[in-house]
């Protein structure tokens, strides 16, 4: 099992969120987060330009099976890419074991 964390702009959650459920992954964990980066936003207020280096995103958390890995990061890389600097990563982790709190089961099945 894989652990797929992804960092995208607010913006494009909607789309990815689409995105994820076209490819069948149904259950993931979201917040929304701040961070710094290579982009730097700029607000205007009353006509006068504010520059901030903290940029808001949103963190997805997504636990898949093996075979769901590639489409799943495809899913992300095709629905929250802008070609703009500040379109986010995506980590990749293992997973070494899922458990099920309802029914105590264990295992990959408890991702369906």
């Amino acid at each position: 099992m894989k652990k797929i964390e992804a960092i995208i702009r607010k913006s494009k959650y909607s789309a990815v969120k689409e995105a994820l459920h076209a490819v069948g992954v149904n259950f993931f964990s979201y917040w929304d987060v701040t961070g710094l980066g290579n982009e730097k936003e700029g607000h205007v207020y009353r006509g006068v330009s504010y520059s901030t280096s903290d940029i808001q995103r949103r963190f997805l958390s997504i636990v898949v099976n093996d075979d769901f890995e590639e489409v799943t990061i495809k899913a992300i890389l095709e629905s929250s890419a802008t070609g703009e600097v500040g379109d986010g990563k995506i980590f990749v982790s293992d997973v070494s074991e899922v458990y099920r709190i309802r029914t105590g089961e264990k295992g990959g099945d408890t991702l369906k």
